[in-house]
Order: structure tokens, then sequence, then C-alpha cells
């Protein structure tokens, strides 16, 4: 088994047919492989003091536009017959609870936390080709651009493995508000949301309606306790041997046994009552109940209480839904800011006023942001996907940003040692909206949230006598600006 590095030549697939194939083969090719051992001898890394426990990330999936929320530019209004060169934030401004520091429109309630935060504006993302949305949210959450030979984990894989669960029941790697089935490009998304060469027992546990997120813990309706113990022992020799269990080896199916096992000591332990969200106080769940999204920043404050240590919150990617905005970009940013401004801010202050949020890590972000005009970056070849072309506003449609841009993006930091009321970079007032000050990339802010969580960027893993980093090629150096 050979695992691709930065310097080895490669065909990156031109179609989504090829690049599902290139990650089937590797999660194929991952089934196979033995235990993965952590690097020791001469190799071995000194792990940081970790500065927080639990990480919360709230994906802005489908593509958020910087400067519609985090970097607002130039505001134009809507105008019939305004060329579309001339509009950059289709949003004006609004103060924010730190002294110079502005954001949007439409995101009243976290302008009032941002003092409690660092926002990051300066984050650069590479060009990736005309599959953006597949191949960048693989990158994100993985650190490794699609395909590599072997399954990348995702980042809430890494925090897993390494830092192990915070309580023994409750599962350390929590994904909420993604359907895996049903939907358009959902074996993309079903790529990057594993534990990869870790094993399902670090994979996530699936919630994708956090409303009923309380029927995943308990047995079905009208099974006795007698009947479910004996369906979860027949369920662990079915694991064994099932008959793709010769294709695996010893410790993939080891690892699948021990992931049911965490599952039915959940299903037994009182701590299963941190998913049942009608035990929440009426007043406060009301103050998260703009939507799916906003229940599952309050799923995931009640399983951080309870002791979880990875959870992903996300506005869910759904082609052309959501944050992916290629037509009405501006009447579907203010719908989502709608759903995500009053959760987000609650989240935060909820956990401060738990005494959480320092120890806590919550981070705001998307796989990249947009512009009116530009696809990826400047000087970009990929295609362009956007549904309302038009050189000069003729109906509303056309106002709004829908194009994927890839020259900066914003990511907001609460808690976990980072600096508060802090802005970190710079991107130019005028288009193209590219980084000007302290560019951060993707490696390094992924080096930066493994500092935080106490991991070392540098911390390998032995994948068939092959190194795999938790950053690319370990090369991930954290901003230390950021760190109070």
């Amino acid at each position: 088994m050979t695992i691709l590095h930065k310097d080895t030549p490669v065909a990156q697939p031109r179609s989504r047919r090829e690049f599902l194939q290139a990650l089937a083969a590797a999660s194929t090719a991952t089934w196979m492989l033995g235990e993965p051992r952590l690097a020791h001898g001469e190799e071995a890394v000194t792990q940081p003091p970790a500065k927080a426990d639990c990480c919360i990330l709230l994906w802005m999936a489908g593509g958020m536009a910087a400067a519609e929320t985090f970097d607002p530019k130039r505001y134009q209004p809507f105008e019939l017959g305004l060329p579309v060169e001339k509009i950059i934030s289709t949003f004006p401004a609004i103060d924010t609870s730190v002294d110079g520091l502005k954001i949007s429109q439409g995101l009243e309630h976290v302008s009032q936390i941002m003092d409690r935060g660092t926002l990051l504006r300066s984050v650069v993302l590479p060009d990736l080709g005309d599959i953006l949305h597949s191949r960048h949210q693989y990158h994100w959450h993985t650190g490794y651009v699609p395909p590599q030979t072997v399954a990348a984990p995702h980042l809430g894989a890494w925090i897993a493995r390494m830092l192990g669960p915070r309580n023994p029941v409750m599962p350390p790697f929590i994904n909420i508000g993604q359907r895996l089935e049903g939907i358009g490009e959902s074996e993309e998304v079903k790529a990057f949301t594993t534990a990869g060469f870790f094993g399902s027992e670090y994979g996530p546990f699936n919630l994708p309606y956090p409303e009923d997120a309380m029927l995943a813990v308990r047995p079905p309706e009208g099974m006795t306790a007698g009947r479910f113990e004996n369906r979860y022992k027949r369920y662990k020799e079915l694991v064994a041997a099932s008959p793709h269990a010769e294709y695996a080896s010893d410790y993939q199916q080891e690892s699948m046994v021990r992931a049911v096992d965490s599952a039915y000591r959940l299903l037994n332990s009182d701590h299963k009552q941190a998913f049942d969200l009608s035990l929440e106080p009426k007043q406060q769940y009301e103050k998260y109940n703009t939507g799916r999204f906003g229940r599952g920043c309050l799923l995931a404050r009640r399983l951080a209480e309870a002791g979880a240590r990875f959870i992903e919150v996300t506005t869910e990617y759904v082609p052309f839904l959501h944050w992916d905005t290629h037509e009405n970009g501006h009447v579907t940013a203010e719908r989502m800011k709608q759903e995500v401004d009053r959760p987000i801010a609650q989240l935060i202050i909820d956990l401060e006023n738990r005494g959480m949020l320092d120890r806590t890590l919550v981070i705001v972000a998307s796989e990249f942001s947009r512009d009116m005009i530009i696809e990826g970056k400047p000087g970009s070849t990929a295609r362009d996907q956007s549904r309302a072309k038009a050189d000069v506003l003729g109906e509303m449609k056309h106002y709004g940003l829908h194009r994927h841009f890839t020259g900066a993006s914003s990511v907001a930091l609460f808690g976990g040692g980072f600096k508060r009321g802090y802005v970190y970079g710079e991107t130019a007032d005028e288009r193209p909206c590219v980084v000007t000050k302290n560019p951060v990339a993707l490696t390094d802010l992924h080096a930066t949230i493994m500092t935080a969580m106490g991991i070392s960027p540098k911390t390998k893993f032995d994948i068939e006598r092959r190194p795999f980093y938790v950053t690319e090629d370990g090369n991930g150096q954290a901003v230390a600006d950021l760190f109070a």
C-alpha cells in the first residue's frame, strides 16, 4: 500500500464518477489495512498542553460568503440595471461588541458575542478544480486533497483517536444535521465523514435530525430488555461473520465490534438523556428553535455538557440549497442568517454561563467563500456554476454572491484559549477581495486547531510502514498570535 505525498504525481479526477471511483478504491484499501500505530522513537513528538477539552465545529455547508457575513465590503442595494461588477456585498455592515469591528447585517446576535472570540479573515484556500464542493469539503475536514490511496480520517476522528472519550459512555465524535442518504452528492459527503484508517470506533455517531436524537439511543419501542440484549449479541456475531470480513483486517473487524460495544454502553446509561431535547426548558429551547441547525446547536451544548469530545453541527450540504447559493443569493443568505444567527450566539452565551467556554473550542467555518463574478480565484479556469449569469441586475435572483471564491475565507474561533475581541488578517476592500495581510493556509489553520486541543501538528501514524500526519506531511504551523 502506497501513501501519496505532496510530491507524488497523480492524475486528478475530472468527473464526479472518477472522483467517486478514486474514493471508493481508497475506502476499500483502508478496510484491508492493519492497525495504524502512533510513531514513536526518534521521530516521536511532544504533545502541547491542551487549551480545550471539547471542540464544536459549526459547519456552514455549501460556501458561506465572507463578504455577506464576517468580512463585509462596500454595500450596494438592489437596483434594476445595476452592473453586477459594482456589487461586492449585498448587505450593509453593522457594529459589533468590539470597537471598530463590523460584520454583516442579519447577524445581530452574533455581533454581540464577537468580544468573546477571534475572527480570522485571511484563510487562503487552494483552487482544486471543477469539483469544488466535494473536493474542498473533503480537504477542509481531513486536511488532505483527494484522492488519497487510503481514506483520510476526519478531524473529529483524529481528535477522538488522540484524546479518547471525555466520558466513556459518550461517543467521542458526533455529527449533527447531515443526512447521508437520499440527497444529491451523498457519496461525496460520506467520503470525509469517516474515521478513515482509524476504524469504526472513532467514526461519527450520525444524528441527521436533532429533534429525533433520542430515538438513536434507546431500543425500538416495544422491545423488551432481554430481547434487545439477545439482538445485540447476535449483531456482534454477524459483524464477525460478515461475508466482507475476509476482506477486512483483524484490526478493522475488532474496531467495528468495539464501536458496537460503545453504542450498547450508551443505550444502558443515564447519560443518554443528553440526547433528549424535550428535557430542555421550553424558554431555553425556543432560543435555539430556528430550524434544524438551531436545534442542532442546542443538542451540541447538551452533548458537550455530557462529555462528548468532538461535535460537528452542519447547516447540511445539499446541492443548490442552503449556503450553496448559485442563484437568488441575497434572499437565500438572508434566510440562512435567520437560521444560524441566534443559535450560534446562544451557544456561546450558554457555554460561557456554564463556565465551559474557556475549555470548549467553537469554530464557525465553511469550505470556501463566494463572489459576484469570480469563480475559484483570480486567474482560475474552474467551470462557472452560477445559475444567475448576468452582466446587469435584471431581476432579484441575479442579486447575490453566486460564484465559488477561494481567494480568502473567514473563520470565527471562540473559547479554546484564543484571544477575545481579536481580528487577524485582512482582505482587499475592492475586487478581487484576496488576502492582503497575514495569510493562513488551511494546513496552518488545522495546526492551530490541533494545538488548541493538545495535539501536535507533527503527530503521525505508520500505515503500512509509511507515515500519515495529522497535518499534511507534518508541515502545519500553528498561528501563535491567535492564542491568548
